[in-house]
């Protein structure tokens, strides 16, 4: 049996970004599936030579706390998810490396998302300068040993979703699981 794709009988811009599809199902019924078109993005697990994570602390308004995540952010026009990664690294911590590897790829949330992120790992990340001035007022730096973050994911004390999933191709490449 194969899947059968809805047919797209209207679309409507919502905002910039947001489209809802009036798409009719294979079984004949109509549905109007939200769509929200964002540019691809990239998260970095960023490893000092200490073993330790670079993570960062701000607030997220949809869960209304500050939380402890990855360092992440979106590819924009003309960059490369790699250069994303550099960029985004720097400007949130001030680490950077020379030893960027995409480990995987996934979509965020393939029902309603039409993005990509791409999963970075940077090796032996050095602090070789300050946070971007705007990132400085709201984010925090922590450094985690690499065995407190697995707890953390294990526990639930990770919550952000993209943020397991990054650790989880990092672990896969270290050979930690198969």
């Amino acid at each position: 049996m194969s899947i059968t794709p809805w047919k797209i009988l209207e679309t409507k811009r919502l905002h910039a970004g947001i489209r809802v599809d009036t798409c009719k199902l294979p079984n004949g019924h109509a549905l109007d599936a939200h769509v929200l078109e964002y540019d691809d993005e990239i998260m970095v697990f960023a490893l000092t030579k200490k073993q330790e994570v670079v993570l960062i602390k701000q607030y997220r308004h949809g869960v209304q706390k500050a939380i402890l995540e990855l360092p992440g952010g979106s590819v924009d026009k003309g960059e490369t998810p790699t250069q994303a990664a550099k960029r985004e690294l720097m400007e949130e911590t001030g680490y950077t490396t020379d030893a960027f590897i995409e480990v995987g790829h996934g979509s965020p949330n393939p029902a309603i998302y039409t993005n990509t992120i791409h999963y970075f790992f940077a090796l032996d990340v050095e602090q070789i300068g300050k946070q971007s001035a705007q990132d400085a007022e709201s984010i925090e730096i922590s450094l985690i040993p690499l065995h407190d973050v697995i707890a953390m994911a294990r526990n639930g004390d990770l919550i952000h979703s993209l943020n397991v999933s990054t650790l989880f191709y990092v672990l896969q490449y270290l050979n930690r699981i198969s």
